[in-house]
């Protein structure tokens, strides 16, 4: 490490306040400050925890996690497309692999380019240091689009999302909603034709560097939730289940596969990064809500099948948890956990026309999160009051 911390020692001179290249100032600064812990400590009189875990390397963590998400979510892509081309006998795992991960890298670095590019010139113009929020967003975009939404209009929405629902409010850890999710909501609301719909949308048919195939012939890819809306369904067969747990379904990036979303689920709860609570909150109410629904008889799926399809799984692991838009006491984490869980079956069931709830359930309760943390403060502040009083 002693070679790059001397590189960066020989470019400070030139990117401090005077120096011939002070617009990459903040550039410079993000790299070093993500390659080493920061040497510098707080200057005010508060009392300050000092630790090598600061947020550039949890954000590192939930990176990690959500690499099985995303590299099974490549090889679906290939392998939904082999299927729709009736290629699937002659094609190999990593020819569907490749295709998929050829397929998904412009829009994994066209999310980083639009935000991390809108991210840097806003830190520079602040004199401040580059945020490090978009770290964790600038991943998590790609995977929850369709593979087939165009570049350019992603990265309208990124931009979108990056400037009117993070940079206005302060940049990270100032946020109200979860970028991502309004990256979603912007193209879902303003591009619903390629969000959502026909098998076109799920599928990728264009062949890339020769290794995708073309279908000549109409095909049908609609995933399983689509499937549930439409007239005549009488539920699903026990392979459509199996298919969504592993993954091998049509649908975003990489919301498919449970048992993917699982191994990172995992590795951030034993990190500590993501709250069990919060976590276990959300399947809770989306069970208890699914078994209400089908007891009222109001849908043909079963309460586990909601938990496993669409992007339940992925919304409860990688979106519910996200500290800065979520409840942040303990008790609070219940609350907020449950009523999303609630709200995404509920818009499921009873909104035909959207069969997908998690992005609504999630993005609405971000909005009340600050109000049930209000709540449970002034609860437990009330009760030390009369407590108090009871002692004089």
């Amino acid at each position: 490490m002693n070679p790059i911390k001397k590189l960066f020692d020989n470019i400070h001179p030139y990117v401090e306040e005077g120096g011939k290249f002070h617009a990459f100032r903040s550039l410079v600064d993000g790299f070093e400050t993500f390659a080493f812990v920061p040497n510098t400590t707080s200057r005010v009189g508060s009392v300050n925890i000092h630790d090598a875990i600061d947020s550039k390397r949890i954000m590192s963590f939930v990176v990690i996690a959500l690499l099985p998400a995303l590299f099974f979510g490549m090889f679906n892509v290939g392998y939904q497309n082999a299927l729709a081309c009736g290629k699937l006998a002659e094609a190999t795992f990593w020819g569907m692999f490749w295709y998929g991960f050829l397929a998904v890298l412009p829009k994994i670095i066209v999310s980083y380019v639009v935000g991390l590019g809108i991210e840097f010139v806003v830190a520079q113009w602040k004199n401040e240091e580059i945020q490090e929020g978009f770290l964790v967003s600038g991943i998590i975009i790609p995977m929850i689009v369709p593979v087939t939404c165009p570049l350019w209009m992603l990265a309208v929405a990124v931009a979108f999302s990056v400037i009117l629902a993070k940079e206005i409010f302060g940049g990270t850890g100032m946020n109200i909603f979860n970028p991502a999710l309004i990256t979603r909501a912007f193209l879902f609301f303003s591009y619903p034709s390629c969000m959502t719909g026909d098998a076109t949308v799920w599928v990728a048919q264009d062949t890339i560097l020769g290794l995708g195939y073309k279908a000549t012939d109409a095909f049908t890819a609609a995933t399983p939730l689509g499937e549930a809306a439409q007239a005549g369904f009488t539920g699903f067969t026990p392979d459509t289940i199996q298919n969504a747990i592993t993954g091998l379904i049509p649908g975003c990036i990489g919301e498919t596969s449970v048992i993917a979303i699982a191994l990172g689920g995992l590795l951030l709860l034993w990190t500590g990064v993501a709250s069990w609570k919060t976590m276990l909150s959300v399947f809770v109410g989306g069970a208890a809500t699914g078994y209400l629904m089908q007891v009222l008889g109001l849908t043909q799926i079963e309460w586990y099948e909601q938990l496993v399809l669409g992007g339940f799984a992925f919304g409860a692991v990688f979106m519910a948890t996200d500290p800065v838009t979520s409840c942040r006491t303990e008790c609070g984490k219940y609350v907020y956990g449950l009523l999303i869980g609630f709200i995404a079956v509920l818009v499921r069931v009873l909104n035909l026309g959207y069969p997908e709830g998690m992005m609504l359930a999630i993005l609405l309760m971000n909005l009340f999160a600050s109000l049930i943390d209000y709540c449970f403060v002034q609860s437990n502040i009330n009760k030390r009051a009369k407590r108090a009083i009871i002692k004089k």
